[in-house]
């Protein structure tokens, strides 16, 4: 187990394997991930659980309310290249849309058996996986995942800042009214857009959604 408790899942493999196949040689940069905003809920006090399960905190029996979701995805420079051993972190509102942050929500309503946040250190393939839930909205803000990728050797990615995004469920309406969303490159805004399907097989009506980050700089790594 890693320094982030990278998790094994039953199911977990054969979802990874058929999400991080090789394409080929690119013949052209591939579009930038636009950066948004990290907003004011990034944790103030990290839970005590910080790995990539946030439906279940430690070993606790009782898992978090909501749609589960497994969460995939890569991390790529533009030319394709795969970015290893970056952290990929995430956070988000609960089924009742509380942050665990402490004035991310009313505390009354907050779910105690969902982790809020999770990590994940990238693989070979610049892979990450996390189980959460499938955003829901809350006041003034459409569904969404918060997400921030710390470069391996304590890179930054411009203006010395980590790298910061969102995801955002594609064909919720409210997206357009979403002023962090317009915000974002008109030409990228696409790739915010993350569709979230039934996974196949799953008898407990689980969800699979992928969210590739593709960075606009080349990390200093050889990429070997």
């Amino acid at each position: 187990m890693t320094a982030f408790h990278r998790r094994k899942f039953l199911g977990a493999s054969a979802l990874t394997v058929a999400a991080f196949s090789t394409k080929g040689v690119f013949a052209e940069l591939l579009q930038e991930t636009p950066t948004v905003g990290e907003g004011p809920f990034y944790p103030n006090k990290l839970p005590l659980d910080t790995d990539n399960d946030l439906i279940r905190i430690n070993d606790a029996i009782t898992p978090a309310v909501g749609e589960v979701t497994h969460l995939t995805g890569k991390l790529q420079d533009i030319n394709g290249n795969p970015i290893r051993n970056a952290v990929v972190e995430i956070w988000q509102v609960d089924n009742h849309g509380v942050y665990i942050h402490t004035q991310g929500g009313d505390r009354n309503k907050l779910d105690g058996n969902f982790q809020g946040f999770g990590r994940f250190l990238t693989g070979m393939k610049g892979e990450y996986y996390f189980r959460t839930l499938k955003p829901v909205a809350y006041p003034g803000r459409p569904p969404h995942i918060h997400f921030k990728v710390k470069l391996k050797g304590g890179q930054k990615y411009k203006n010395g800042r980590d790298f910061t995004t969102q995801l955002f469920v594609k064909g919720d309406k409210r997206i357009e009214r979403d002023g962090l969303f317009r915000n974002a490159n008109a030409e990228g805004r696409k790739s915010l857009l993350v569709d979230f399907k039934p996974l196949e097989g799953s008898k407990a009506g689980e969800l699979r959604a992928k969210f590739d980050i593709t960075l606009g700089v080349t990390p200093q790594d050889d990429h070997g």
